[in-house]
């Protein structure tokens, strides 16, 4: 951290970084898990949601940018063994050994959900102590809000699309 950006600082660097590298370890298994997930993905509206669980999984890789940017400028390192990202993570990677469209989707949305907690706890945690992370966390913050509005408005769908499907049935 720079000289003058500790004067003004009053938050606890450490506890902050240790933080941002338990972030950076989700951002990378959430990476891992849309991308793996959309490629595998099978049933209605594959074609449609998997290209959006792209979109996800890069955004998910310019968070991890984003974090470990501040974890250097904050005079910390950044999580360098992929092995400890299980260990740091509280928000879980879940294999999709099952591909059903609707199985990857609960999956993401556990993982989105979790990085909501995550960054609303480093938003408060920062709030005017440490005005660059805190401007980060929340910019990450409504990305994910965004993933998770995504990911229930598919689900929806798919509930309605099984209605339908029941109603023609019947």
């Amino acid at each position: 951290m720079g000289k003058e950006a500790i004067k003004v600082s009053s938050v606890d660097v450490d506890k902050l970084l240790k933080m941002l590298n338990a972030a950076l370890s989700e951002e990378w298994l959430a990476y891992y898990q849309y991308w793996i997930g959309a490629r595998l993905m099978e049933g209605p509206m594959r074609s449609e949601v998997e290209p959006e669980l792209i979109v996800h999984a890069n955004e998910e890789l310019e968070h991890a940018e984003l974090v470990a940017e501040r974890i250097i400028q904050l005079g910390g390192t950044p999580v360098i063994n992929p092995n400890d990202w299980t260990k740091l993570a509280r928000c879980e990677y879940e294999e999709p050994a099952d591909a059903y469209i609707e199985v990857i989707l609960e999956q993401n949305l556990k993982g989105e959900r979790c990085a909501i907690k995550r960054y609303q706890e480093i938003a408060d945690f920062t709030a005017g102590k440490d005005h660059s992370t805190h401007k980060m966390a929340v910019q990450i913050l409504n990305d994910e809000l965004e993933h998770e509005d995504d990911i229930e408005a598919w689900m929806t769908d798919l509930d309605r699309m099984k209605d339908e499907l029941k109603k023609l049935r019947l």
